[in-house]
């Protein structure tokens, strides 16, 4: 499966070589499979394709949206809203874990549709409205431009109804890359929710001169900052990264805790770590 074969991120790509033979074309259809919407646990429930994700979290009065996939995903991910008995108008606010074109795609559609705020830290907003990353020229693929409305800052608070969401800078895969936190209720207690925002090097040049000489430096910070974060369940933005097929076949198989594994995060950075620590040993200096 090319989901398999691309598993570290949207743009797991171990050498420009491989960059321009793969078949974008082919990698997309598979990304962009539809998958039924579901509830996770809680008010946090699964809009996105087969391959790439996005999270409704839900309140009476509006809905947070985070990331809108790629520009063929918007659709998808709107008709997942209707599905589980929620209404467009009611999504107020847009949120994006990093602005590549797998992520940042479908949110000019999905802003038109819904007419919500889109919210994104500063350092992706560039990327965000021009459609692509100044700093990647490698990356051939564009998105539509979006405009963003508010800029995150690390550790401000998103406050929607019965919602506040906590945003966590965790730059490295782009200069912006932002996670988030937010508590759910579980049996008279609550559980902490982890969006992480991708971990993998994707190609990520960690050498100078390429425009983002700070990258080693986000990527260890990053990782030192998620190890000393508490989650009671790890989702993230691309299916394989957080094992969805597996979890959401133990969940309709009864298992109502199936996506709850404190230790998930702990595991999920050491693998991201060993991976980035490899490449930078394999990139060229210059």
């Amino acid at each position: 499966m090319i989901r398999i074969l691309l598993s570290a991120s949207a743009l797991v790509l171990a050498s420009p070589a491989l960059a321009q033979s793969t078949d974008w074309a082919k990698v997309r259809a598979e990304w962009n499979q539809p998958m039924a919407p579901f509830r996770i646990l809680g008010n946090v429930h699964y809009v996105g394709t087969a391959g790439i994700s996005a999270y409704l979290i839900t309140s009476p009065q509006g809905h947070i949206l985070i990331d809108g996939g790629m520009p063929e995903s918007a659709s998808l991910i709107a008709a997942n809203i209707e599905k589980l008995g929620f209404k467009l108008a009611d999504v107020k606010i847009l949120l994006i874990n990093h602005a590549h074109w797998d992520h940042g795609g479908g949110l000019a559609e999905l802003k038109r549709r819904t007419g919500a705020r889109l919210l994104a830290s500063a350092a992706d907003v560039p990327a965000l409205e021009a459609g692509r990353s100044d700093y990647r020229p490698d990356i051939s693929i564009a998105a539509p431009p979006v405009k963003v409305d508010g800029e995150l800052k690390d550790g401000e608070e998103i406050r929607l109804g019965t919602n506040t969401l906590v945003a966590h800078l965790t730059p490295g895969h782009t200069k912006g890359c932002t996670s988030f936190t937010m508590q759910v209720p579980s049996g008279g207690d609550s559980l902490t929710v982890l969006f992480a925002c991708s971990l993998g090097v994707a190609d990520q040049p960690l050498t100078p001169g390429h425009d983002y000489d700070a990258a080693p430096a986000d990527f260890r910070a990053t990782f030192a900052k998620l190890r000393a974060t508490q989650a009671d369940v790890f989702l993230s933005f691309h299916a394989e990264q957080f094992d969805l097929a597996a979890k959401r076949a133990k969940q309709l198989a009864g298992d109502a805790d199936a996506f709850v594994d404190p230790g998930e995060l702990g595991r999920r950075v050491d693998a991201a770590q060993k991976a980035f620590e490899s490449a930078l040993k394999e990139q060229p200096a210059n």
